[in-house]
């Protein structure tokens, strides 16, 4: 009989916020990772978590309810895995005190993602992404890391176009983006700004980081470095009053044609980069057709594999381009914390923790 080992010990900062409680929820049943710590900023330390949180799920876990919130230090938070669902205002120094303390740092915020050194990883995608590690400790002089998750319609859009990157190459890309009001965090956009209205804006520059991840996490790992792939991405990005999930209608340009009879056969037979891995997290359909021409929609889509599934649909000719489709995914999971906590496994399952702590 085999004996389960211990599971390792990892922490949340910022793990008051919108995020942050995503994170907590989905660690309370996990497999190989206990969460023992919680960190957010100095008016919540001292305080019990419960007390802290203004929770906006369903049930505080209970375990996550006792702990008592600490600081943003790695003087102070011990765990050699640390998940940050930091503001992007804060994250960046402190991120990097705690690599620099020798932890792994898997991050949601938006500081390190276009950083040479740093991977910016969809598991499924480019796994051996985080290679670059080596050459991040190497120029930095760090014991730990940084690896990043990228952002929430990002992640969506580039899960969608990897198949057809890897057959086709791709030149060109129009994204329209239609992001649900949970991706502003809380308590996120009044009401009387949302219903029944569109609002063709979305701040923090969301439109430049579709535009510039995309490529990044599409590149190729050489020669230690990431090559980021050779296309081309205009994106607009629209708040929608849709509570989760992001959807995206692209326009795609191929490096060689293609009808859309090919692309829905690409994509009916991708399999990820991960597809034997077990991973805890990754779903086991990463990628899901959607064959009824009013699919994918939030509502009906977005919680597939658990919230780490992207459905596709509306794959069509263009008459500029080449071929049509439409991507939906949820964006706290898959776009945020489950990213995050998928990354974290596949750097435990690559050796980049320590064995002594290691499942």
């Amino acid at each position: 009989m085999n004996v389960p080992r211990p599971k390792i010990p990892v922490a949340v900062l910022g793990a008051t916020g919108a995020v942050g409680q995503t994170f907590i929820r989905l660690l309370a049943a996990h497999p190989w990772f206990e969460l023992a710590e919680v960190a957010a900023s100095e008016r919540s330390v001292g305080k019990a978590y419960s007390e802290a949180a203004h929770w906006i799920a369903d049930h505080m876990p209970d375990d996550a309810a006792r702990l008592s919130v600490l600081a943003c230090d790695p003087d102070v938070v011990s765990a050699p895995i640390v998940f940050s669902a930091l503001d992007s205002s804060v994250a960046g120094d402190v991120e990097q005190a705690f690599a620099r303390a020798g932890r792994m740092v898997l991050t949601n915020a938006r500081n390190h993602r276009m950083d040479a050194d740093v991977p910016l990883v969809i598991p499924e995608v480019n796994a051996d992404h985080l290679q670059l590690l080596e050459a991040q400790r190497a120029r930095r002089g760090w014991r730990g890391g940084i690896v990043a998750n990228g952002n929430c319609a990002a992640i969506v859009l580039t899960m969608a176009l990897t198949p057809l990157q890897r057959a086709f190459g791709i030149e060109k890309v129009f994204v329209a983006t239609l992001q649900a009001v949970s991706g502003a965090g809380y308590p996120g956009v009044p009401t009387l700004d949302i219903l029944g209205n569109v609002i063709p804006f979305i701040g923090g520059g969301e439109e430049e980081k579709i535009e510039t991840e995309t490529p990044k996490m599409l590149g190729m790992f050489r020669g230690g470095a990431i090559e980021h792939a050779p296309m081309r991405v205009s994106a607009q990005v629209h708040r929608v009053p849709v509570e989760n999930g992001h959807t995206a209608s692209m326009a795609i340009t191929l490096g060689r044609r293609a009808s859309p009879d090919d692309v829905l056969s690409v994509l009916a037979g991708w399999r990820s980069a991960i597809a034997e891995r077990a991973l805890p997290s990754a779903p086991r359909d990463p990628l899901v057709l959607c064959r009824q021409p009013d699919r994918p929609q939030p509502r009906h889509d977005a919680g597939r594999g658990g919230g780490m599934s992207v459905s596709i649909g509306r794959v069509r000719g263009d008459s500029i381009g080449d071929v049509r489709m439409v991507a939906c995914g949820h964006n706290t999971v898959r776009g945020a914390a489950g990213a995050s906590i998928l990354n974290a496994e596949l750097l435990v399952a690559d050796g980049w923790v320590p064995d002594e702590v290691a499942p």
